[in-house]
């Protein structure tokens, strides 16, 4: 038997009104889903000095602290800071325009001079670099900011994904046993895109 008029109207009426009611309710699931899921960042750390190490985990150590869900991704030079003793971490002065900075000692006068001492100058002065390491890691210790390794040692334990990149380990020679053992897993490029891609947040320090 077909269909009568009035059955044919209520179908219509039925399927119009899923149309319009399934979309919102799916958006309402998936929004319930990413809540429970929580936010996500990936931050792809390549520099390995002392002031460039503080930016990765900060960002990462706070993200955690709010519950976030990090990755944070360690390739070239930046792989420096997943070794076992970084205590050695240097600031490097020359090309650096943030570069050199105040004195962390002294009387106020004196601590507010900026001292600006030309490339050339920094380039031919022996032992500038460690003299500005140990200026930076006054400040540190004057302000009281926690070490880098602490840092790094409150990630841990918030749970942050520390990963290494196997390419830069090959490239320079690296061994998995020159790094901390809480580094989750050794991956490349391709592996790591992906769960960028898939990240509330990304960041290229």
């Amino acid at each position: 038997m077909g269909m009568t008029p009035d059955t044919a109207l209520l179908d219509e009426l039925i399927r119009r009104r899923l149309d319009e009611i399934l979309p919102q309710k799916l958006e309402e699931k998936l929004a319930e889903l990413r809540e429970k899921k929580g936010a996500s960042m990936t931050i792809i750390a390549t520099k390995g000095t002392l002031d460039w190490a503080y930016p990765p985990f900060i960002l990462a150590s706070t993200a955690a602290a709010l519950g976030w869900n990090v990755s944070v991704f360690f390739t070239f030079y930046g792989l420096n800071l997943l070794k076992k003793d970084i205590s050695d971490l240097k600031v490097s002065p020359l090309g650096n325009p943030g570069m050199p900075m105040k004195m962390p000692f002294g009387p106020d006068w004196f601590k507010a001079i900026n001292w600006n001492i030309p490339n050339a100058v920094q380039a031919v002065v022996p032992g500038f670099e460690s003299l500005a390491t140990a200026l930076m890691k006054q400040t540190i210790r004057n302000k009281g900011v926690a070490a880098v390794g602490e840092l790094r040692e409150l990630c841990i334990e918030a749970g942050v994904d520390l990963i290494g990149c196997q390419m830069t380990v090959d490239l320079f020679g690296f061994t998995h046993s020159d790094f901390i053992p809480e580094v989750k897993e050794y991956v490349g490029a391709a592996t790591f895109l992906p769960m960028a891609r898939d990240a509330d947040v990304s960041l290229f320090i």
